[in-house]
This record gives C-alpha cells, sequence and structure tokens, in this order.
C-alpha cells in the first residue's frame, strides 16, 4: 500500500473516531440535562436551588379565549399588530411566532421579570379587550450546563 494511500485512510480513520466521539459527548450531555431536569422537577426543593438562574427575558403564551370568534380578532388586529412591531422595534420583542394549532401567538420578552411581561402585553389590544389568556415563563441560561464547567 502506497504511503498516500495508508495516510488517507489514516485520516478516516480519526474522523471516524472524531464522530463517534462527538456523539457519545452529545448523548451524554442530553443524558445529564434529561435527569438533572427530572430531578430537579421531582424535588421542589433541589428545583428552586437550579433555577437560581437570572432571568434574561419572559416566554408569553397567547391563546385566544374560548368562545372568541374570529371576526372579534381580526377587528383589533390592526392595532395589535401596529403596537406589537413597535414593541419589536424598541427591543422588548426579541422574537415572536404564529402557535402552529392556529389559536395564538408565543412572544420571547425582553423584560426583568414576569411582572414587566405583564404589564407590557397587558396594554396591548387583544388583552384590554379580553380576547386572549396569557401564560407567563420566565426564562434565563440554561444552568445544567454549567456541569460541563466544572473540573473533573
Amino acid at each position: 500500500m502506497s504511503r498516500a494511500v495508508a495516510a488517507t485512510a489514516a485520516i478516516g480513520d480519526m474522523k471516524s473516531m472524531k464522530t463517534i466521539r462527538n456523539v457519545v459527548l452529545n448523548v451524554v450531555l442530553a443524558v445529564t440535562l434529561i435527569l438533572t431536569g427530572a430531578t430537579s422537577m421531582a424535588d421542589p426543593s433541589l428545583a428552586q436551588s437550579q433555577t437560581a438562574s437570572p432571568t434574561t427575558g419572559v416566554m408569553v403564551i397567547l391563546t385566544v379565549k374560548a368562545g372568541v370568534t374570529r371576526d372579534q380578532i381580526m377587528a383589533v388586529m390592526p392595532d395589535e399588530i401596529r403596537q406589537t412591531v413597535q414593541l419589536y422595534l424598541n427591543g422588548t420583542v426579541r422574537e415572536w411566532y404564529s402557535r402552529s394549532d392556529g389559536r395564538g401567538a408565543v412572544f420571547l420578552l425582553n423584560v426583568r421579570d414576569v411582572a414587566e411581561g405583564h404589564a407590557i402585553m397587558e396594554g396591548l389590544p387583544l388583552a384590554r379587550r379580553e380576547l386572549m389568556d396569557h401564560d407567563y415563563i420566565a426564562v434565563g441560561p440554561l444552568m445544567p450546563l454549567g456541569l460541563l464547567m466544572a473540573k473533573p
């Protein structure tokens, strides 16, 4: 076998080993995160200690209230859209999505806490007319990733 063929085979073996190592690391990371999350959900005291991450935003899940018609929503949408776009342009709305079930939207707000997010969302036309329900979830860095930073 020529040196070039042997070198190519060795490089191929090294790439395969790197791929296998990366897959194993990803699986270990996933299992660690899953087990850490499952443990914290099962033990509320542990959950509180692990959720001491800083709040960097608030996720708001908007759902059309039962009994509200499409016509009621559409009558308010021009004002709702203008005000929401302004919130996006001033940096308050970081991301926004339509729900795939067609029953509302999901916003990710750049706010300090749920109270600030609540105050902003309740000022929008759909909320003022009580056409939507809102669920608020404070979000922050994924703290179990800190386990990867610990020295072995």
